[in-house]
């Protein structure tokens, strides 16, 4: 572990680099209704990149972000720009067929061109660099795993290769790398398309949450205090579907974390951007902020609300951290909250059959920088009219018995379980046990509550009972949120909903302390 100095400079808050090193423009509440031609919810990679390229074919187009522009997955990305998706393709071959799975490439690689297309035309400085990227492992069980995604790379005509050694004092049996990907600063990238937006009639209203679709005459986004977005269109890019989810999405796509600390390092880094294939993951990139070389040290996925106490995730980045490199100076820790599919391929196109006036994108399982500006792509042809390639590919109506069915058990299965221990679990906490910046679940007249206590000694009391389907939501101490175990919602130290599904806030508890 670093040493006691060191220790002493962590952050104490999560905080992003990308956010922090960017100064982005504020936008207001909606605050009556108004007509468009496409709603967009959503101000993320996918809901911008949308934006953008409607606002460029002359729609009118407005975009909807229940908090602030960027601040969710996006704003706390790794911002790898790559088709190297882990060890994928040889599984998309088993399941869709080569086809299919060179489909799924090329969407990749379309979206990483669009990328650096788009850096060229508005003269973009957001430090894009081209990068090799690799899988690692140092585990026999991969080793094979590795040998036939280089056999599934020659069949999709991949550029890559098997190599025995990286660049780096771990321990690898081999690894598989894929020749001229990339990565970037994201929010100085999407920070031109909010202000093209702006620039030609786009409108953006931030602190606004859309809560449902009315399909009357005429589509109208509802929000929670009542205004409506009327629309010939509606684009759900919530990171969640904030709209069709119910009974549907939630049980067909699993909530991960994933943690990441950025930190000043003895050595250069040498290039490249590097996963390994087993557990725990480990991830590696460099960044330059303000000149300054950065190392982010990425991994530690879990599904959300569940396992050990999120601090020792941040921990033992940072052990890996120091017996790999030597920790000069750590600056950041973030973590970033995952959406994953029942068969890993993101989905996006019409909500349902009989409602094409409603697209949606999610399930980026991690890649959300490709996956995301893929999607903004195919909904915008989707809107004007015009055929895309990987319409099919993406389609959320889609289901194939394997590996879905057996997926979809899983799933479901774990959601079940979560549910009823939440439900049996004892405590004897009382309020007064909880120290400053610290939470306890508690029994208030018997029921279930969470209690944290600020760092001025204030009482922050919520039912700990999630919103959205009735599970118990457990304390995440790295965010400081309430996060539940089934289906990924999260919510603030007073109940405010931070990540669906759920849409309404916990009830809070008032204290007599």
């Amino acid at each position: 572990m670093a040493n006691d100095a060191k220790n002493d400079d962590r952050p104490t808050y999560p905080e992003s680099l990308w956010r922090e090193s960017v100064s982005l423009p504020r936008f207001p509440k909606l605050n009556k209704t108004i007509q468009v031609d496409v709603g967009i919810v959503g101000g993320g990679i996918t809901g911008l990149t949308a934006a953008y390229l409607l606002t460029k074919k002359g729609l009118k187009v407005a975009v909807l972000e229940s908090s602030k522009l960027l601040n969710g997955t996006t704003g706390h990305t790794t911002a790898k720009v790559t088709a190297q998706h882990g060890l994928i393709y040889d599984e998309l071959i088993q399941h869709f067929g080569e086809e299919k799975a060179k489909l799924y490439y090329q969407a990749c690689s379309d979206a990483m061109q669009f990328i650096k297309d788009r850096i060229t035309e508005h003269n973009i400085d957001c430090d894009f660099s081209r990068e090799d990227a690799y899988v690692y492992t140092n585990s026999d069980q991969y080793v094979s795993k590795i040998e036939k995604e280089l056999k599934a790379y020659s069949r999709l005509g991949i550029d890559g290769e098997i190599v025995e050694q990286i660049p780096f004092n771990i321990p690898i049996k081999n690894a598989i790398v894929m020749k001229n990907q990339a990565q970037f600063h994201p929010l100085n990238y999407l920070k031109t398309f909010i202000d093209y937006i702006k620039e030609h009639g786009g409108l953006i209203f931030e602190d606004t949450t859309a809560t449902d679709v009315d399909n009357g005459t005429q589509p109208a986004i509802v929000t929670s205090d009542g205004y409506r977005v009327k629309c010939d269109r509606v684009i759900a890019a919530s990171h969640f579907p904030f709209y069709g989810g119910e009974g549907y999405y939630f049980a067909r796509m699993y909530p991960h974390r994933s943690y990441v600390i950025a930190l000043k390092a003895n050595e250069k880094f040498p290039g490249g951007m590097y996963i390994n294939a087993e557990d725990p993951p480990r991830s590696l990139r460099s960044t330059l902020i303000n000149g300054e070389e950065l190392w982010l040290v990425i991994g530690e996925n879990h599904k959300t609300g569940q396992g050990k106490p999120t601090m020792e995730h941040y921990q033992a980045l940072e052990s890996f951290a120091e017996q790999l490199v030597g920790i000069e100076e750590y600056r950041y820790r973030w973590s970033a909250q995952d959406l994953t599919t029942i068969d890993k391929v993101p989905y996006i196109g019409y909500v349902a059959k009989d409602q094409p006036e409603v697209l949606i994108a999610t399930g980026f399982n991690k890649w959300g920088m490709t996956s995301g500006t893929i999607a903004g792509m195919i909904l915008t042809d989707v809107i004007i009219g015009e055929d895309n390639p990987y319409l099919e590919l993406y389609t959320p109506s889609r289901f194939h018995a394997d590996p879905d069915l057996r997926k979809f058990a899983s799933i479901n299965a774990d959601v079940t379980k979560q549910l009823i221990s939440g439900k049996l679990q004892f405590t004897t906490n009382k309020i007064e046990d909880v120290q400053n910046d610290d939470a306890k679940v508690v029994r208030i007249k018997g029921k279930r509550a969470g209690v944290y206590r600020d760092k001025e000694g204030k009482a922050h009391i919520v039912d700990t009972t999630c919103t959205h389907m009735g599970c118990e939501v457990n304390w995440n101490s790295g965010e400081r949120t309430w996060d539940c175990p089934c289906h990924g919602s999260r919510f603030s130290i007073d109940g405010e909903v931070i990540e669906g599904p759920a849409q309404q806030p916990l009830q809070t508890y008032e204290t007599n302390e």
